[in-house]
């Protein structure tokens, strides 16, 4: 009898759902296959009182858990890939990728409005992306910006608490807290269960979304050739094919998974359009380009469109931020 998959994950609510619809494929491609999950908490769950750009960036979500595989105490880590810095420790690999789920930014409110336009004036968003902030304030200077961490779960506590509060005292709340809506990740909401709090989805070109989003990789050693064969099974070639271009971009912008960058590639028959953006975090500035090429060549694609930000721009930008 074989030994079973070990599969590393984080202990959110998002990242078990997403290890466990992981085990399942398995299942379902390999009847008989025995498998285990192997829940670690990372440092970025650790640490809640700051901004994760404060602390390192989302990288601090997996780094424990790819330690696990190298340390043989898992066989696989499942990823939301928008967490997954560039570079991969040597030796570890995106054995494979699903299919990818919705990639927009999700617009949450309990007053039912459905456009960052029609929001009162000065209302207060909670996100704790740069990315999305820029943009925000590039649409609506006025609209506050409050800085949220925590699970999904968590954060749809606090919007519901904001707005039950204000409510009740009839202004932002006796106890202060005060919230307009959120911004999360469609992807996100609609695995969990979730979908009905979407109140709108945000066109990307309104708010890019982040590298990746909506993508699910499968992380594991590249000399592990049981796993490896395993994970055949669940590759989504045209989700690989757009992530390239995203990655790729976002790779030779040097930018980390918190800096303000987007990247957005849709495939259609063998082409692909990517569009990117590099932003000032106030929103004072957005970069924004196109361009398409053939799917094969999407890795290269990606570094083409940044070479043209970079020469747009981009770099000292980016530079400042790293300071």
């Amino acid at each position: 009898m074989s030994a079973p998959l070990r599969i590393a994950t984080r202990k959110s609510q998002l990242a078990l759902w997403q290890a466990e619809h992981v085990a399942s494929l398995l299942r379902a491609a390999h009847p008989g296959l025995e498998i285990e999950l192997v829940p670690l908490l990372t440092q970025g769950d650790r640490i809640q009182d700051r901004s994760l750009a404060a602390i390192g960036g989302k990288g601090l979500f997996i780094k424990e858990l790819e330690v696990a595989i190298e340390e043989l105490r898992a066989d696989i880590a499942v990823h939301s890939m928008k967490d997954v810095p560039a570079d991969l420790p040597n030796g570890l690999i995106i054995a494979a990728v699903l299919k990818r789920a919705d990639p927009l930014d999700a617009l949450v409110t309990t007053s039912g409005i459905s456009r960052l336009e029609d929001l009162p004036r000065n209302a207060v968003v909670g996100t704790s992306s740069l990315r999305r902030q820029a943009q925000i304030r590039a649409l609506r200077a006025d609209l506050r910006i409050e800085a949220m961490r925590g699970n999904v779960d968590t954060r749809l506590r606090k919007l519901d608490a904001a707005g039950a509060d204000a409510a009740g005292a009839g202004t932002a709340g006796s106890g202060g807290l005060h919230m307009d809506a959120i911004v999360l990740a469609c992807a996100g909401l609609i695995r969990l269960g979730l979908e009905s709090r979407i109140t709108a989805r945000l066109d990307p070109k309104v708010c890019l979304p982040a590298v990746t989003q909506g993508v699910i990789g499968i992380e594991c050693r590249q000399n592990d050739s049981r796993t490896l064969e395993y994970l055949q099974a669940l590759e989504h070639v045209p989700t690989r094919l757009v992530m390239n271009a995203e990655r790729a971009f976002a790779a030779r912008l040097g930018g980390s998974c918190q800096s303000p960058i987007a990247a957005y590639a849709e495939l259609e028959a063998d082409q692909i359009t990517l569009r990117g953006l590099v932003a000032e975090p106030d929103g004072s500035l957005l970069l924004h380009d196109t361009a398409s090429g053939r799917a094969e060549n999407g890795a290269a694609l990606g570094r083409q469109l940044a070479e043209r930000m970079l020469a747009a721009g981009a770099g000292p930008l980016l530079e400042r931020l790293r300071v």
